[in-house]
C-alpha cells in the first residue's frame, strides 16, 4: 500500500511538473529573447545581452500609443463592466422573483456565444449608429461581452455579505443604492478585485473585437498592433516581439500586484453581525 501511494504521488508530481513547465517555457523564451541579439524560436540563454530590441520598439508608434489606446479601451470597459455588474447583482442577490433563475440561466447562456458568432450582426449594427471606428462603441462592446460572466461573480460575492447589515442600514433610513454604496460593496472588496482583474484581463488579450470595430491605426490597441511584427513570407522580428510582449505585459502584473492582497483578504465580516 505505501509502495502503491508512493507510486501515486510521485506520478502526481510528474504530471504538475509536466504542466509546470508547458507554462514556463513561452515566459522564460520571451525574457531571454527580449535581450538576446540573436533571438529565434529556441529556448536558450543568449551568448550576450542587450536593450536594443526595447529600444526599438520604444517609441510612440509601435507602444506609447498602442498600450495608451489598450489603457483607455480596457480601463473604460472595465469600469464600466463592474458598475453595471455591481447594479444588475444586487437585486438578484438580495430580492426572490421567479425571473431570478430564468434571467441567471440566460446570462450563462450568453457566456458561452463565441464573440465571432456575433461580430457580423454587431458590425452592421455599429455602421447604422455611427459607432464604428469609435472607442467609446469599442468600450461598450467590451462591457457587453464580459457582463454575463461578471454578473455571475459579483451576484455570489454579494451572497455573502449578511442582509442583517443592510436592514440596520435602512432602519437609519438609507436607501437600497446608498447601502450598495456604503455597506456591501465595501465589504465584498475581493469580489470586486476578482470583477475588476478578470474584467481587465480578457479585455487586454482581446484581438478580435478592436481588429474589427476600429479602422483607424492610431486608435488600434496593443493587442492588434503586436501583429505588425509578424512580417510578410514568414519573416518575424522575434527580439523586437519578445521585448514588446514583456512591456505589454506589465500594466496586467501591476494591476494584479496591486489588488493581490484584496483578492486573498476575505471578507471583513468579522464582529459586523451580533446576535
Amino acid at each position: 500500500m505505501a509502495s502503491r501511494a508512493t507510486t501515486r504521488r510521485l506520478a502526481a508530481d510528474a504530471g504538475l511538473l509536466l504542466v509546470a513547465a508547458a507554462f514556463t517555457l513561452p515566459l522564460a523564451w520571451v525574457l531571454l529573447s527580449s535581450v538576446d541579439p540573436d533571438a529565434n524560436l529556441k529556448v536558450k540563454v543568449p551568448d550576450g545581452v542587450t536593450l536594443d530590441h526595447f529600444d526599438a520598439v520604444l517609441t510612440p508608434e509601435i507602444t506609447f500609443t498602442p498600450l495608451l489606446n489598450s489603457l483607455l479601451l480596457c480601463g473604460g470597459g472595465t469600469a464600466l463592466t463592474v458598475v453595471c455588474a455591481a447594479l444588475a447583482a444586487y437585486p438578484l442577490s438580495r430580492f426572490r422573483s421567479r425571473l431570478n433563475r430564468p434571467f441567471l440561466l440566460t446570462i450563462l447562456f450568453a457566456t458561452s456565444l463565441p464573440i465571432t458568432a456575433i461580430m457580423v450582426p454587431v458590425y452592421a449594427l455599429y455602421v447604422r449608429v455611427n459607432l464604428i471606428d469609435t472607442l467609446q462603441g469599442t468600450i461598450f462592446f467590451f462591457a457587453a461581452s464580459q457582463l454575463p460572466f461578471a454578473i455571475w461573480l459579483m451576484k455570489n460575492f454579494m451572497d455573502g455579505v449578511p442582509k442583517e447589515l443592510e436592514e440596520a442600514a435602512w432602519t437609519d433610513g438609507a436607501s437600497s443604492l446608498q447601502s450598495l454604496l456604503r455597506i456591501v460593496l465595501p465589504l465584498m472588496g475581493p469580489g470586486l478585485a476578482v470583477v475588476t482583474v478578470f474584467s481587465f484581463v480578457m479585455m487586454w488579450g482581446n484581438f478580435f473585437v478592436p481588429f474589427m470595430l476600429l479602422l483607424t491605426p492610431d486608435q488600434m490597441p496593443a493587442a492588434v498592433s503586436i501583429n505588425e511584427f509578424f512580417g510578410n513570407r514568414g519573416m518575424v522580428a522575434y527580439g523586437q516581439l519578445a521585448a514588446f510582449s514583456v512591456i505589454y505585459s506589465t500594466p496586467v502584473i501591476l494591476l494584479y500586484v496591486l489588488v493581490a492582497r484584496r483578492l486573498g483578504g476575505g471578507f471583513a465580516l468579522g464582529g459586523a453581525v451580533k446576535g
